[in-house]
């Protein structure tokens, strides 16, 4: 597959998405139960995030739908997207979602990846002057916003696994968001991140772990280069991981053995979420041979996965977000 983002590419990852964000089943809601009125149906418990297996690849699902909306308003999906759109993000499927998040019981839920995505994916909503899509997300997102202030304030030591629980890629994107919308919560993302990452050098872990979708490292490496000037974060990633040599010896595209096990086939998104972290990170780098190093690493993983974010519904039902995630950087 191509690693450039053009209208073949857009049209098949939206017809991907399309395929799956109002397809209710199967699903793994996740749901805490408080007594028996909680024995409810996916569609019932999310009336707008149903699809896609799970709640946050729904979410991120249609992150990757109104992106793609904007960049390719031609393609003849971003009609059907507009048409999906206009009865997904109403007030009252929203409302309900809102009240979810809101419940006792759900003060962990989601957190902090599903958070993450809320908000940017309102944060891409807003790009859509046409629509009103943004203003109708706007209160969950505040809602999340204030939860993630919160939590910030009692994690006292960042979550460095490279799954959903993985504290350093939830700020990246909740950091996108909150450069437009909240500047007290970036400043707390800024500062929380620096107290937690900004000491840490030669890095030797033991990833990948057999189920990731994400770099402990790399998604470290990307929040501190998104609040770092280049000059000062140069010579800290070269602390990290280049001149121990680990980027070199060690961050070369995973082997995703069986893409119809779940967790095997996070392998997938590893390869893809790498590709994004390093691009991202190439930009802040000044020293020629690392960023070229980082741009081959970049290449090789996309290789690696694009041709298999579809196939497989354990795959398919989230792996195109990730995919695009890196070719945007790539454009």
């Amino acid at each position: 597959m191509k690693h450039t983002l053009d209208d073949a590419t857009a049209r098949k990852f939206a017809q991907i998405a399309l395929g799956h964000v109002a397809k209710e089943y199967p699903n793994q809601p996740m749901h805490a139960m408080a007594g028996d009125e909680d024995t409810l149906t996916p569609r019932a418990l999310h009336p707008a995030f149903f699809g896609s297996f799970d709640w946050h690849s729904c979410v991120h699902s249609w992150w990757l739908l109104l992106t793609l909306r904007r960049l390719f308003p031609s393609i003849p999906e971003a009609q059907e997207i507009t048409a999906l759109a206009e009865t997904t993000f109403t007030e009252e499927k929203l409302a309900v979602e809102l009240a979810y998040l809101q419940r006792p019981t759900s003060r962990g839920w989601e957190r902090p990846y599903g958070w993450a995505w809320l908000l940017y994916l309102q944060l891409e909503a807003s790009r859509h002057d046409d629509q009103v899509w943004d203003k109708r997300l706007e209160p969950m997102a505040r809602f999340l916003a204030e939860r993630l202030d919160q939590y910030l304030h009692i994690l006292t030591y960042p979550i460095t696994v490279g799954t959903h629980f993985n504290t350093a890629f939830a700020l990246v994107l909740a950091g996108e968001w909150s450069r437009e919308n909240d500047p007290d919560l970036l400043s707390r993302i800024e500062s929380w991140a620096v107290e937690a990452f900004g000491h840490k050098q030669n890095y030797s872990g033991w990833e990948p772990g057999g189920d990731e979708f994400l770099s402990p490292v790399l998604t470290a490496a990307l929040l501190v280069a998104e609040i770092t000037p280049s000059e000062q974060f140069s010579p800290w990633f070269d602390a990290l991981v280049l001149s121990n040599g680990w980027l070199e010896r060690e961050c070369k595209p995973v082997t995703v053995s069986d893409r119809s096990d779940g967790k095997i086939a996070h392998l997938d998104g590893l390869n893809l979420s790498r590709a994004w972290c390093l691009i991202r990170i190439g930009r802040k780098l000044s020293e020629e041979g690392a960023k070229q190093l980082l741009a081959a690493r970049a290449k090789t993983h996309l290789s690696a996965s694009l041709p298999h974010i579809a196939g497989d519904y354990m795959g398919e039902h989230w792996l195109a977000s990730f995919a695009l995630l890196a070719l945007i950087e790539s454009r």
